[in-house]
Parts: C-alpha cells; sequence; structure tokens
C-alpha cells in the first residue's frame, strides 16, 4: 500500500500540482468553520439566555420553549440533511445565478447547527456561575440584562472556552460534507485529485494528514489564549 507513496505523491501534487487545488480548498473550509463557529456563538448565546431566563411571563416561557424547540430539531438531525434540505428546498429559488451561494448556505447551516450545541454549552457555563453574582449586580442598581451581558456571560465564556475551542475543531472536520452541496471544500478538492489521477489512497492520506495538521494548529493556540486567561485570572 505504501510502495512508491512518495513517488505518487511527488507526481500528483508537485509534478500536476494538485497542491493548488488542495488549498483552495483548505480556504473554503477555513472560510465556512471560522463564519461558523462566529454565527453559532451569537445564536447559542442568544439561545442559552432564553433556556435561563426566569420563567415568570408568557413572552419568557415563548422564547424558553422557542429555544427548546430549536435546540432539539438542530441537535436531532445529521448536518448533512439539513444542508441537503436548506440547499435543494428552502433555498432552491433564492439567490439564482449567485456564485457563493452553496458557500453561503454552508456558512448558515454550519452556523445554526453549531448554535443548537453552543447554547447547551453556554447555559452550562452560565448555571455555573454563583448565583450571588446575579443578586449582586441587580442590588447595584443594574437590569437583569445588563448584569448577564457585564457580570454573568463574561464569566462563563471564560470557563466553557476550551468547550467552544473543541466546537470550532468538530466544526472544521464536520465541513467535510459540505461538498453534497457543491462547496469547493478540501475534502472535496481531494476527491476531484482522485478522479484526476486515478489514485485514492495518496490524496485522502494527504487529506486526512491536512485535517489533522489544521486540527493541531488551532489547539496550539486555544491552549496559548487559555494560559493567556490563566494568567491574567492571576
Amino acid at each position: 500500500m505504501f510502495d512508491n507513496f512518495f513517488e505518487i505523491f511527488y507526481d500528483i501534487f508537485i509534478v500536476k500540482k494538485a497542491y493548488l487545488l488542495m488549498l483552495e480548498g483548505l480556504g473554503f473550509t477555513i472560510i465556512i468553520a471560522i463564519f461558523a463557529v462566529l454565527l453559532g456563538i451569537i445564536l447559542g448565546a442568544l439561545l442559552a439566555v432564553c433556556k435561563v431566563i426566569p420563567q415568570k411571563n408568557v413572552i419568557a416561557k415563548f422564547f424558553n420553549g422557542l429555544a427548546n424547540v430549536y435546540i432539539t430539531v438542530f441537535r436531532g438531525t445529521p448536518v448533512m440533511v439539513q444542508l441537503l434540505l436548506f440547499y435543494f428546498g428552502i433555498f432552491s429559488r433564492v439567490m439564482r445565478g449567485f456564485e457563493y451561494k452553496a458557500l453561503f448556505i454552508a456558512i448558515l447551516v454550519f452556523g445554526l447547527n453549531s448554535a443548537a450545541y453552543v447554547a447547551e454549552i453556554i447555559r452550562s457555563g452560565i448555571l455555573s456561575i454563583d448565583k450571588g453574582q446575579m443578586e449582586a449586580g441587580r442590588s447595584l442598581g443594574f437590569t437583569y440584562s445588563q448584569t448577564m451581558m457585564k457580570i454573568i456571560l463574561p464569566q462563563a465564556i471564560k470557563n466553557i472556552l476550551p468547550a467552544l475551542g473543541n466546537e470550532f475543531i468538530v466544526m472544521v472536520k464536520e465541513t467535510s460534507v459540505a461538498g453534497f452541496i457543491t462547496v469547493f471544500d478540501i475534502t472535496r478538492a481531494a476527491r476531484s485529485i482522485v478522479a484526476q489521477s486515478y489514485n485514492a489512497f495518496v490524496p485522502y492520506l494527504t487529506l486526512a494528514v491536512v485535517y489533522l495538521i489544521v486540527v493541531l494548529i488551532f489547539t496550539f493556540f486555544l491552549n496559548m489564549f487559555e494560559k493567556r486567561l490563566r494568567k491574567s485570572d492571576h
């Protein structure tokens, strides 16, 4: 299986310049992951707040129920099915002729899917903060929303940073199914190289190595960021 591996690799990626396809695909993969996680964190934070606000009136109960339904639906269905549904169903007649339609839908779907998981992560972070923090904020004259935004959420985000980092890493790997809606991500680039070279092992092994390197790089920076936050605590 590994006979002449480096010779085949050199021929495919250097002589035939297939590395250009991989770099192009990697660029789209990182774009999807970054923007999807940003969308997921913003929407997930809103969903988490909807789940932890006191159920004192009809409006609060409505948003709590809406958040529960959202999380149940997006966590209970495969992301690939969501991609296909949005691309071939909901947005099938929208943005026709738009060059980056598939990329936009991929970011949207992965972001919406990530929000369901991020919401539970942030909710657990909020609940981990001592209730006295909320009481202290209210005693200083802050409203519930002001206390949540200025006191509770900043502490919660610091506590759940490792979990959010893991969510980003998972997102990078989950984008491998974006090719099903014609997004030219790194996995689709590898499939294209396989079709051109009539060799599956070398391109797919290279793909696995690239994913591993990307994950290790992001893990390194995440660990650096966590260490900096721990120093600021001291």
